[in-house]
């Protein structure tokens, strides 16, 4: 005989297991997010463990790691863009050496993600 409750305070239904009422939780769907929402996840369930409880919880946490994936992405192409043109990296450049074209936007994107990461990320 499986017996329900419904928790006013907190808006979950309890089954009955045993002696104990266990909350009815549902498996999130798994988010869109990509390398910045993981790298979001990764660092709420590491170091803001309440935060991430909390989120998972209230259904939140998929939408806000699908965000600041989008803002991640967005911000990270920004500076990209404007550090190549505050160093002058153009096509013609790219055409007349392409190794040090790779070595310079290399380093410009390993920069953008820094800013990125600890702006956006590890906040």
């Amino acid at each position: 005989m499986e017996q329900f409750i419904f928790d006013e305070r907190n808006g979950l239904w309890y089954e009955l297991c045993g002696d104990y009422y266990v909350p009815c939780l549902e498996t999130p769907e798994s988010p869109r997010a990509g390398k910045f929402g993981r790298l979001r996840s990764t660092f709420l369930r590491e170091h803001r463990g309440a935060i991430y409880t909390r989120m998972l919880f209230s259904g939140k946490l998929n939408a806000h790691l699908e965000e600041i994936d989008r803002q991640a992405n967005e911000l990270l192409d920004q500076l990209i863009e404007q550090h190549a043109a505050a160093e002058q990296i153009t096509e013609e450049r790219k055409a007349n050496d392409q190794l040090a074209w790779v070595q310079t936007m290399n380093s410009i994107r390993n920069r953008a993600e820094e800013v990125v990461l600890s702006e956006l990320i590890y906040c």
